[in-house]
Order: C-alpha cells, then sequence, then structure tokens
C-alpha cells in the first residue's frame, strides 16, 4: 500500500493504494490523485503517505467503501448500512448508493424504518422515500413507539402524517405526536409549539368525536400543541354536522381511523 487512513474514534489504520481509490473515486482523486502517474506535476509533489484522519466515520463503514472501490460489491449488515449510504453520498458513488438502498428496502424493520426514511429524505432517494412511506402504512402502531419515530424532522414527520392509509387511529397519532414534540422540544430547546406547527396541521381533528376533542383541549391547555384555530374549526365541523371551512383532506378517515357516528356527516369531497 501507499496510503494510510486512521478512521474513527478508534484510530483504526486502513491501508490502501493510491491508484485504486484514484481511479474509482473522484473525491478520493483529488484528495490523493496529484502524485499519480502520469500527473502534470513536478517532482517532490507526490503527496504523503499520510495518515490521512478520517474521525467522524466509523472503521466498518470506511471499510465497507474501500470493500466496494476495489471488488465493486459490498458486505453490509443493519447496523451500517445508513452510515454507509450517508459516505457513498459523500464521495459521489451512484453504484454503492443503489445497492445499500437495495439492502436498505430488503431488511427494512419497525426499529429502523424512520432512520431510513429520514435517510432516503435527505439524501433524495425517491424509491426509498415510498418504500418506507409504504412500510409504516403498514404498521403504524408499532412505528410511532419507536425511538426513530420520535427522532423524525418536522418536515418528514408531516409528510408521513398526510398519508390516508396509516394503520392507526387519528386520536392515537395526535398521542403519537404529542410525545415526538416534547421530544423535538427537549432536543432542540425550543417551545412545543414551535417545534410542532409543520405536523400538527395534519392531524385530523375533526375526525375525533365531540368528548374526545374535549379531552385533547384540556390537555391543549397544558403544552398549547395544537393552535386554538384548528381546535375551533373541528369543533365548527361538529356543530354545524359537516366539514365546512376545514380542508377537505382534514375530513377524510385514514385507514386505521375508528369510525365515529359524526362520520357520515363529513363530506370527504367537500371544497
Amino acid at each position: 500500500s501507499d496510503v494510510t487512513f486512521v478512521v474513527g474514534r478508534e484510530q483504526q489504520k486502513v491501508f490502501a493504494h493510491r491508484c485504486v481509490l484514484a481511479c474509482r473515486c473522484q473525491a478520493f482523486q483529488g484528495m490523493l490523485g496529484q502524485g499519480l502517474a502520469g500527473s502534470e506535476d513536478p517532482p517532490g509533489s507526490i503527496p504523503p503517505q499520510g495518515p490521512f484522519i478520517l474521525g467522524n466515520v466509523q472503521p466498518e463503514v470506511f471499510l465497507a467503501v474501500i470493500e466496494f472501490l476495489y471488488t465493486n460489491s459490498v458486505t453490509l449488515n443493519s447496523h451500517i448500512a445508513l452510515e454507509v449510504l450517508t459516505s457513498s453520498v459523500e464521495y459521489g458513488l451512484q453504484d454503492l448508493c443503489k445497492l445499500c438502498v437495495k439492502f436498505i428496502k430488503d431488511t427494512l424493520s419497525v426499529e429502523q424504518v424512520c432512520e431510513a426514511l429520514q435517510a432516503a429524505v435527505t439524501y433524495g432517494q425517491a424509491d426509498l422515500q415510498q418504500h418506507c412511506l409504504a412500510f409504516i402504512e403498514g404498521c403504524t402502531a408499532a412505528v410511532v413507539r419507536t425511538q426513530g419515530f420520535h427522532e423524525l424532522s418536522d418536515v418528514v414527520l408531516a409528510r408521513v402524517l398526510r398519508s390516508d392509509r396509516l394503520a392507526v387511529d387519528e386520536l392515537d397519532l395526535v398521542q403519537a405526536v404529542r410525545e415526538w414534540a416534547h421530544v423535538s422540544s427537549a432536543v432542540l430547546e425550543r417551545p412545543v409549539p414551535e417545534v410542532a406547527a409543520l405536523p400538527v396541521r395534519e392531524l385530523r381533528l375533526p375526525l375525533l368525536a365531540p368528548s374526545e376533542l374535549a379531552t385533547l383541549e384540556s390537555h391543549n391547555q397544558r403544552d398549547l400543541l395544537i393552535p386554538v384555530e384548528s381546535i375551533a374549526a373541528a369543533w365548527r365541523s361538529h356543530a354545524l354536522r359537516k366539514g365546512s371551512g376545514v380542508p377537505c383532506h382534514l375530513c377524510r378517515p385514514r385507514r386505521g381511523t375508528r369510525p365515529r357516528d359524526h362520520h357520515r356527516y363529513l363530506d370527504p369531497h367537500a371544497k
């Protein structure tokens, strides 16, 4: 080998060949390529063997990238797949990215699906986004109890809440969003109403029965999770026995919504 990397907090040494890395990856070419045979650099400009310090990546993840560069294949497991996906995007390795996406889709679990969805949105992987959302729609009640759900960004959570096919009742979904908001508020050190502003717009409050809405209103006085205007609009739909003044999708039951008597008054096609 003619180049050495010191990787991760463990400071594990990884040895490689400059020519292989530079030929297979433009990112490494920029880092290492000026000393390759045929370059126009003057004698003495060959970069040192290193070590190059890569402190923010796990050794196992970096070794997977190196394996791909040498063999055009990769050995993955559920503990590193998302981080290898991250590295593949950072290094511009589209084929490695595809292998990671395929592995993640094939091994998706309740515990990891939210983290996978967040990564898919972050890195613009539309196919993986759709696959993760379909998975969440199939087992929503279990997913909303995971740590990954509580770690979703507000934008991604709002995207999940727009789905008509979530397999959970709206009352349980409101509670899940409340728990998410309190976690996010603590982590971001921002008020609950501020961190939850975007996802809360997707909660379908008109689907709740009057008694449920009254309890929700009582709980809301403690943390102001839901804007007063949204609760008032839900009460108005009960008083008028129609979804007038409420966006039509907020009156549309989801796949897991428990039927309530007043649902027959809500017109999902109302403009």
